[in-house]
C-alpha cells in the first residue's frame, strides 16, 4: 500500500516522461514527453504491463530489503 513503482525517462538530463503506479498512467513534462505519454497511455497492453511492474518487482523484493535494513 505504501509502495510506489516509478519509471522515469530522461533526455539531455531532463525528465521527459514518468510512469507512477500511484497515478496509474504516464505523465509528460516536456513537449515530446507529453506526446509519448499520450501514446503510451492509449496502449492498454503497455499500460497494464507497467501497472504489473509494481507487483512483479516491488512487492517481491521489498521484504528482503526491509529485513536487510533492519
Amino acid at each position: 500500500k505504501d509502495i510506489e513503482y516509478i519509471d522515469s525517462y530522461y533526455f539531455n538530463k531532463k525528465e521527459d516522461t514518468r510512469f507512477s503506479s500511484s497515478v496509474g498512467k504516464f505523465v509528460g513534462f516536456t513537449e515530446q514527453g507529453v506526446r509519448n505519454a499520450a501514446d503510451w497511455n492509449n496502449d492498454p497492453s503497455y499500460l497494464s504491463a507497467m501497472k504489473a511492474q509494481k507487483e512483479a518487482y516491488c512487492l517481491n523484493h521489498v521484504p528482503g530489503y526491509y529485513r536487510a535494513a533492519l
